[in-house]
């Protein structure tokens, strides 16, 4: 039986090396990441392998020469690790490491034969480029044969960065009956076509959507188009997100850059209706502009480009936590990358089993009254009322 260290410098010089994963950290070993992940990569200077060091959320890489990568990964392992599984296209090599440091080598069959010598790897997307999806053609994001133009290829990524969003929440909605949506502020609504296409068209989910929006013309484009689909389920209405009153019931409330309180206004909508879902992009947020007051934050607030943005920052963190109160598992999420528009945020709410009510209801530890003490007192430090906390004020106090 070859040893650790002729199994690894021969699957290296060979080139049959897969994939490696060196795991279970040993206590008081000095590293810090949980587990190492090792693959073979083409770079522009030729092959490497390279180390994925994993600690928690984080991971850092090391590009490390074919004529060093067996020795660095024996090194790795006997100091740090108690096992590895090797994997090559001719075996796999399960390496175990006792207390005494004494190494076993099992050899079995192989389970990972290809290896996939890419460095970027092409994102997969839940809409692929090369298959035509009506809408896109239909919304100038892609030809007829399904290719994403240039121009929009930007806007491709964001549709499907948001349909991610989407399906990650797709269990806290409806399963027995239809799902009804309400998007405030659509705009030219390309993610709302995209919202739809996704649940009804893949996912095949019996489900009722409502886009709304102040400019006529752009409401009459995205009806003709939602027919021209056969998107019987969707249909757009001319309307202000205050003076909505179509429905009494909303399982998810979507509102993308809807303008300044505008936001506040769906937030407010979407609680009121007990919506299991809300999905928020901000856009300008001026409202907290004239009410930050706070002696020891001068420094900052005396520039107005960045209390402008500090602002911004402070409404969203407002918001999180307002629906935090209420019942909501809330998170704030990078939406599109920074380079496409400032306005990269997106706020994800779960309406958590029971509500508010019953969380405080049934939380021992105070925690409840924990989260209400500190918005209370993150509020006054700044000199903030916002929109949204007065606006539902008569829930915030019935949890008080």
């Amino acid at each position: 039986m070859e040893s650790l260290t002729e199994v690894l410098k021969r699957t290296v010089e060979t080139g049959i090396w897969t994939q490696a994963v060196l795991s279970q950290l040993r206590k008081g070993s000095g590293a810090t990441a949980d587990k190492v992940k090792i693959k073979p990569v083409n770079l522009k200077t030729g092959l490497h392998y390279q180390f994925a060091h994993y600690t928690g959320t984080k991971v850092l890489h090391e590009n490390v020469e074919p004529r060093q990568a067996a020795a660095r990964t024996e090194e790795l392992l006997l100091t740090h690790y108690k096992q590895a599984l090797l994997q090559t296209s001719e075996a796999d090599y399960h390496v175990l490491l006792n207390k005494k440091g004494e190494v076993t080598v099992l050899k079995k069959k192989a389970t990972k034969t290809n290896v996939d010598l890419a460095h970027n790897r092409k994102k997969r997307y839940l809409l692929e480029e090369g298959e035509p999806v009506p809408f896109l053609v239909e919304l100038g994001v892609m030809n007829a044969q399904g290719k994403v133009l240039a121009a929009k290829y930007d806007k491709f990524k964001q549709i499907n960065r948001f349909l991610e969003m989407i399906d990650d929440v797709v269990p806290h909605l409806p399963q027995n009956r239809t799902i009804r949506i309400v998007d405030f502020g659509c705009g030219k609504s390309y993610l709302t076509f995209a919202l739809y296409h996704y649940l009804n068209e893949i996912r095949g989910l019996d489900l009722q959507v409502v886009g709304l929006d102040l400019k006529e013309d752009v409401i009459r484009h995205c009806n003709d188009l939602a027919e021209r689909l056969r998107y019987e389920r969707l249909r757009f209405l001319v309307g202000d997100i205050n003076r909505y009153d179509e429905t009494d019931e909303v399982d998810m409330v979507v509102t993308l850059h809807a303008c300044d309180t505008a936001t506040d206004a769906a937030l407010e909508k979407a609680v009121r209706w007990g919506a299991s879902v809300i999905l928020s992009v901000p856009c300008c947020q001026h409202e907290l502009f004239g009410q930050i007051r706070n002696e020891a934050l001068a420094p900052l607030l005396k520039h107005g480009i960045l209390k402008e943005r500090f602002a911004s920052l402070v409404t969203d963190a407002a918001r999180a936590q307002l629906l935090e109160q209420l019942g909501y598992k809330t998170q704030v999420l990078e939406f599109i990358d920074m380079e496409h528009t400032p306005k990269n945020l997106l706020i994800r709410a779960v309406k958590e089993q029971g509500g508010a009510e019953k969380a405080k209801a049934q939380s021992g530890d105070g925690r409840a009254d924990a989260e209400a003490a500190a918005y209370e007192r993150f509020a006054e430090i700044l000199g903030i009322s916002p929109f949204l906390q007065r606006a539902l004020a008569d829930k915030l106090d019935r949890l008080r």
